[in-house]
């Protein structure tokens, strides 16, 4: 472990998310000196059909990665890690891009996460009730890999699947062309594609859903070699992978993470003594890191497997090694605050005003709300107003998919405090879907004292905010807003050697050595709460009106404080 007075050692992280590419460059105390972004295309030729290309990832990879590390002493660079989405990258059996569209249009060789088109199959792969499904909430959804495979060899066969020769989750996509090596993260596989870290492939269950093909040569298409996150990939960075990135060659290069796995590894484990947190002294297990973005992933660990259904896992060492997580989801958060806010008549003007006052339409929207909220709570402002947010089904914990969004208590009026209110109940369902997450992993045996958020959605504060207080929960957030980026870096440092593992011997997290403690507390001057019960989720914080006798099926209202605290994001407590 590199101490105070050695030279110091850089480490490359790298996330690829829904709308763009972003590295940093941070050093063995943990200091983020540098940070990159580069947008990426995507293209929706049809509804639910969402497809990207692995060259224009790549090439984005290649511009940030010489962005972060110019001006440094490359022999310093001792490590890379990556992250991505797991959208699935189709590769013929000399590595070329594949289509994945009727259109045979090979640049577009990436189904993404968020892609729907394959709803028959993932019903008919459920039907089936194999005992795998026990271990992704009871019931696959049609954002994992298999459905997708099976679309696939139904829809594409000639175009695609017969001339397949390598199947990639797009972490392991990045490692392959960083490095040539094949091998999978088990991340992946355990979260994506039913590997079990204990077992291994079923081979049964692949043969029931119909894709028994890749049963054959032991898996190489999806793969047969699988390493555990951090760990060093072949003789590193390859010399063509080193040139297009702008690095050195033969530096170590990780086994990759899920970008949320990423974010949860950079965040769960922060020490906040000091704060009167009820995580304070509590074990790691008590704490629900939410990652969240485009979507949004609620991460929670244990000791022993926990079974929620409609909530994926348990996975074994998908995240932390030697617990199992479970991982519940949203599958649009701020791709729904978007389309909300985008959608309305008076987003023109919105965006006229936040340009002349020099912030982003969230900034204006936040400051907006505080203008009309008059002397109530900010929460009270959505009382008739109403929204359900599964506009593109329900992760978890209803795991259905069919379900849609919903907007009630609309007037005739469009104007901007409209819009703001439409924006805060949006904010609110999002946040009461949070809610009934932690509710379902309780029921099964999770014992949840603290939020953990890091991700795009985490720098706004009404969104943080509203999950403090519809969870009742106080909220912990990174000084080191690029918590994402952090654990991909963890995992190049990992690999570098310059760290035994993702785990010290007392078995903490490795960054470890990067967290330190800053007392920064920052209490919001109004609250609203609505105490936890198990009333479904009807709307937003919008039962917030404190009625004397409250609506059938909507939990009254009491006084709540919970604060959100900031920290700086490296020092780890135990995970015992």
């Amino acid at each position: 472990m590199p101490g105070g007075n050695e030279p110091r050692s850089y480490y490359v992280g790298m996330d690829v998310g829904t709308g763009s590419v972003r590295a940093a460059l941070v050093d063995q105390r943990g200091t983020l000196l540098a940070f990159a972004d580069q947008p990426i295309n995507q293209w929706e030729p049809q509804f639910n059909h969402h497809e990207q290309s692995s060259e224009d990832i790549w090439a984005a990879c290649c511009v940030v990665s010489k962005k972060v590390v110019q001006g440094v002493n490359l022999h310093q660079i001792r490590g890379l890690g990556f992250d991505a989405t797991c959208s699935l990258v189709v590769l013929d059996k000399q590595f070329r891009p594949l289509p994945v569209n009727p259109e045979g249009d090979s640049r577009r060789n990436i189904i993404m996460w968020l892609d729907h088109r394959a709803v028959s199959q993932v019903h008919r792969i459920n039907e089936t009730k194999h005992s795998v499904l026990q271990y992704v909430g009871g019931v696959m959804s049609v954002e994992m890999q298999a459905p997708k495979l099976l679309w696939l060899k139904e829809n594409l066969r000639e175009t695609c699947w017969d001339k397949a020769g390598h199947f990639f989750d797009l972490p392991d996509f990045l490692s392959w062309k960083a490095t040539g090596v094949t091998a999978r993260s088990l991340c992946s596989l355990v979260c994506k594609w039913t590997y079990s870290a204990e077992k291994g492939w079923d081979d049964s269950f692949w043969k029931m859903v119909g894709l028994e093909d890749l049963v054959t040569d032991n898996y190489s298409k999806i793969g047969n070699q699988v390493l555990p996150p951090g760990a060093s990939l072949g003789s590193g960075l390859t010399p063509e992978a080193a040139k297009d990135l702008g690095l050195p060659p033969g530096i170590a290069v990780a086994a990759s993470l899920i970008d949320a796995h990423a974010g949860g590894l950079g965040v769960i484990g922060a020490d906040v003594k000091g704060h009167g947190l009820a995580c304070e002294g509590q074990p790691v297990t008590s704490r629900l890191a939410v990652i969240c973005g485009t979507s949004s992933c609620h991460m929670g660990i244990s000791k022993n497997p926990i079974f929620v259904p409609g909530v994926w896992g348990p996975y074994f060492s998908a995240m932390v090694p030697g617990f199992w997580l479970n991982e519940g989801g949203q599958s649009v958060t701020g791709k729904l605050i978007d389309h909300m806010v985008q959608g309305h008549a008076a987003f023109p003007e919105l965006q006229a005003k936040a340009t002349a006052r020099g912030q982003s339409v969230y900034a204006y929207l936040n400051s907006h709300l505080d203008l009309i909220k008059k002397a109530q709570p900010v929460g009270f402002l959505t009382v008739d107003l109403h929204v359900w947010p599964d506009f593109h089904g329900n992760r978890s914990p209803l795991a259905d998919l069919t379900l849609k969004g919903m907007v009630t208590g609309l007037k005739l009026s469009q104007d901007l405090d409209d819009l703001a209110i439409l924006y805060l109940a949006t904010v609110q369902a999002i946040a009461f879907g949070t809610r009934l997450i932690i509710e379902a992993m309780e029921s099964a045996g999770h014992s949840i004292s603290t939020l953990f958020l890091c991700g795009g959605l985490s720098k706004n504060p009404l969104f943080v905010q509203m999950h403090a207080d519809i969870t009742g929960l106080p909220v912990v957030l990174s000084q080191e807003v690029e918590s994402v980026l952090v654990g991909a870096a963890v995992l190049g440092a990992c690999a570098s050697g310059d760290f035994a593992s993702v785990q010290d011997s007392d078995g903490r997290l490795l960054p470890l050595i990067w967290w330190k403690v800053q007392s920064r507390l920052e209490m919001a001057s109004e609250r609203l709460a609505v105490p936890r019960t198990s009333a479904p989720v009807v709307a937003a914080a919008q039962a917030t009106a404190l009625p004397s006798s409250p609506s059938p099926g909507l939990p009254s209202l009491q006084p709540h404080h919970p604060s959100f605290i900031q920290v700086s994001a490296f020092e780890l407590c135990d995970l015992g």
